[in-house]
């Protein structure tokens, strides 16, 4: 790694930490031109598929908006937050082992709507009363028979 107060190119790791939460690794460097420490970090460089709108604009994958959702259907559910955590955690390993670079958000809402059925019956019908949009009552008597 360069050195960033006088550019020589060789520098040491002179201490190495994980963080508490182990999202990134943190290393104290010594320069060997001007011997000064500086400090760099190390994260993954995770790339999510890009999510195609129904209109077919492009977004980035944003967790907090599957989290929202999912909590908005889990409201008043008995389901703890670590369950919700490993759900979400589950549907981004399937986009990033997917390899896509995209991926149509009707297909997200598939995966959440998967996850939500595994936690809890009544907030996967929640989920899917609002995300299939259905036309009547029979759509709505099919789903509940389905499960």
């Amino acid at each position: 790694m360069k050195c960033p107060f006088c550019g020589h190119a060789e520098t040491q790791v002179v201490e190495t930490r994980i963080s508490e939460d182990g999202d990134f690794v943190r290393r104290r460097r010594q320069c060997g031109g001007c011997e000064k420490r500086f400090t760099t970090y190390e994260r993954p460089d995770v790339n999510f598929p890009a999510v195609v709108k129904k209109d077919g604009s492009r977004a980035d994958y944003d967790p907090a908006k599957v989290r929202a959702s999912m909590m908005l259907a889990l409201r008043k559910r008995p389901v703890g937050v670590q369950q919700i955590d490993e759900a979400i955690m589950r549907i981004e390993q399937k986009l990033l082992s997917g390899g896509l670079r995209e991926i149509e958000s009707s297909k997200l809402g598939e995966l959440v709507m998967l996850e939500l059925q595994r936690l809890d019956k009544v907030a996967y019908v929640r989920f899917a009363s609002v995300y299939r949009s259905f036309e009547d009552v029979e759509e709505f008597r099919r789903l509940l028979r389905d499960i």
